[in-house]
């Protein structure tokens, strides 16, 4: 028998926690958002593991194959470079990329001729006889040593990686047609220095989550401490550090961010500093005002009567109960970084070249958008339109989901 007929016998099971979970994936639009942008997690984490380019900055230039479209192919001559062998560690390429140990050349045809390969320089428009490359056999397939700045080999004695040196010259042509001549395949096509788009964007992809991340941290880490001292203490602390956050409001964003960069200089730690310096004031907004309302409840009066100190009530007691709302702006945040980090690069004063950003694949190819090549910039674009519009998504997910009508629901 029921204690109180018309209401429920038991409480819904699961936390708040657990059903604001429930609540954010039945929201279609979080779904494909979270999707977009665990995909956009896993290129960023396999970087260079999975880039078709996997130089360090995908930064492999062929000026013969600039501004080639999607699904673009061309044959390749692989040449050995007359260095020692380089060992690169798997973990050293994942994070920085491998120096390759061969150079590629684009080419229209070949043929062999006294021991030697003769390449004509690949034109798109087909013809054979504008630009022709001589190579010797052996210099194709072996690191050759210099001397007096000529290369010089001998037959039967060890490159400069170990490789005996071969005088079968039909042997070595046939290694060459089956190792060295290649056919490469550009997915998205080359940007107007000939280097593959799609690795381009997959190692861009590293550098706007980079930002959106650490920005958010550190506009958290400030924005919760100064809001959380406003709201609790109130009174003289209250005043000067709203007239602090005033004044940081006044001041336009990307103003207030091309001054940080310039006081601490172009590069890629910079501009996440930078960005993440001038996020924090919205933070600090909402944890006071949180604060304010939370700091007269009953469950701080009681921590109060049991004599804990401000520190234990403000982090144990108040600041989990706040969270919600700083979650769904710092969700907002991480999409402004990302088009704050894009725009410092479109102007020149964001992440620096060769490291790749989508800022800077737009302004080195927006003049292609009034050309036939308007990809190059739509591209980047498009990336991160997708990843923005999936953090201002996912955010208004949570929103809906740490509604406390909705998650207290039976």
């Amino acid at each position: 028998m029921k204690l109180f007929p018309g209401r429920p016998s038991k409480l819904p099971e699961g936390s708040l926690s657990r059903k604001a979970l429930q609540n954010l994936f039945k929201n279609n639009t979080a779904r494909i958002s979270a999707g977009i942008i665990i995909a956009a997690v896993l290129a960023a984490m396999l970087g260079y593991l999975i880039t078709p380019d996997s130089s360090p900055f995908a930064n492999e230039q062929h000026l013969e194959i600039a501004a080639r479209k999607p699904v673009f192919s061309v044959s390749m001559l692989k040449i050995a470079k007359n260095e020692p062998d380089n060992d690169c560690p798997l973990t050293e390429k994942w994070l920085y990329g491998c120096t390759k140990a061969y150079t590629y050349l684009p080419f229209n045809n070949y043929r062999f001729e006294n021991g030697k390969i003769i390449l004509s320089a690949y034109d798109k428009s087909g013809d054979t006889d504008i630009v022709t490359y001589e190579y010797s056999i052996q210099d194709i397939l072996y690191a050759l040593p210099s001397r007096d700045g000529k290369l010089s080999f001998r037959t039967g004695l060890p490159d400069l990686r170990g490789k005996i040196i071969g005088d079968d010259s039909l042997a070595l042509q046939n290694e060459i047609i089956q190792h060295h001549i290649i056919t490469r395949r550009f997915l998205l096509g080359t940007d107007r220095f000939g280097r593959d788009m799609l690795s381009q964007l997959l190692i861009g992809t590293r550098v706007s989550l980079s930002v959106g991340l650490i920005s958010v941290f550190i506009s958290l880490l400030l924005g919760v401490l100064l809001g959380a001292l406003a709201g609790f203490f109130r009174g003289w602390v209250d005043d000067l550090i709203i007239w602090f956050i005033n004044v940081i409001w006044s001041i336009p964003t990307i103003l207030l961010v091309i001054a940080i960069t310039f006081v601490l200089g172009k590069g890629f730690w910079q501009v996440f500093i930078a960005v993440g310096l001038t996020m924090w004031v919205e933070v600090a907004r909402v944890v006071r005002g949180q604060i304010l309302s939370l700091r007269e409840k009953e469950f701080v009066e009681a921590a109060r009567a049991l004599g804990f100190k401000n520190g234990r009530i403000i982090t144990r007691h108040i600041l989990p109960n706040a969270m919600g709302p700083v979650i769904v702006i710092s969700a907002a945040n991480f999409a402004s970084a990302i088009l704050i980090e894009a725009g410092l690069s479109f102007l020149g004063i964001g992440v620096q070249p060769p490291m790749p950003s989508w800022g800077t694949m737009i302004r080195e190819n927006y003049s292609y958008i009034i050309l036939d090549n308007p990809w190059l910039a739509i591209l980047p674009g498009m990336c991160i339109m997708m990843l923005v519009l999936a953090f201002m998504l996912i955010g208004n997910g949570l929103r809906d989901a740490l509604d406390v009508k909705t998650t207290t629901t039976v």
